[in-house]
């Protein structure tokens, strides 16, 4: 068993040094935190990172009535990245000896609750448009951060998404969701220089991805080709309306 001969859990009198207090974690913490570590410790991790150009995206976004939230389109580009490399839409079985190729898109989505870290699942997402996809990922962080998410609305999802855009920071490793075998995380998107024609200085906003991934599954060039088609699909974000 994966972990069983590892050292004890050091036992430490921390009062011993100072005041302290001590606060159970919440029920969703305590599942949380046994379900990251197996899922660090059995999936051979790899992070591949990229930017990708989201001016036209959020241009687009800001004509759409209702507006769908940046998230959508991550969703719908991932949609779109499924079906282009279908072993990101791919599960092992318990066994580990068979690749489970799935032909439906359902999106994960992480939600940060007062309680914990939850992951709903927006369903068919390629079947949804933009404005609909939004309304699902609104309803289900309303319900996860009021009575919570029940299982169904946690399960059965392909690939998920952790974005921390609206916090900030450059990049960070997700931390894959069994039995998925990527996540996409996302930073804050950030306005970057690039050189146009005649030397020219074009500004283009740039979102932060890191694609964590199953390495026995994936492998590295595969993940760099990933990311080069999201940023493809999001350079040219009308395709994502229909």
């Amino acid at each position: 068993m994966i972990g069983a001969d590892l050292p004890a859990w050091p036992a430490v009198d921390f009062a011993a040094f100072g005041e302290v207090e001590l606060k159970p974690l919440s029920r969703i913490q305590g599942l949380t935190a046994g379900f990251l570590s197996r899922n660090w410790l059995s999936i051979p991790h790899v992070t591949h990172q990229d930017d990708a150009d989201i001016t036209a995206a959020e241009a687009l976004r800001a004509t759409l009535a209702p507006r769908p939230s940046a998230l959508a389109f991550f969703a719908k580009a991932l949609v779109s990245g499924l079906k282009a490399f279908p072993q990101f839409n791919a599960s092992l079985d318990a066994s580990g000896r068979n690749l489970v190729l799935k032909k439906y898109f359902h999106i994960g989505i992480a939600i940060d609750t007062p309680r914990g870290l939850v992951v709903g699942v927006v369903r068919d997402c390629d079947r949804k448009p933009l404005a609909e996809i939004a309304a699902d990922v609104s309803a289900l962080s309303a319900k996860a951060r009021g009575r919570g998410l029940p299982m169904s609305d946690m399960e059965g999802g392909c690939i998920s998404i952790s974005s921390l855009g609206g916090i900030g920071g450059t990049g960070f490793t997700p931390i894959v969701n069994a039995p998925e075998v990527a996540i996409l995380g996302i930073a804050k998107a950030e306005w970057k220089p690039r050189r146009g024609s005649d030397d020219a200085i074009e500004w283009r906003l740039k979102a932060p991805l890191s694609l964590s991934y199953d390495h026995r599954v994936i492998n590295g060039a595969d993940a760099a080709r990933f990311l080069r088609h999201l940023d493809e699909v999001l350079a040219e974000p009308q395709q994502l309306l229909l």
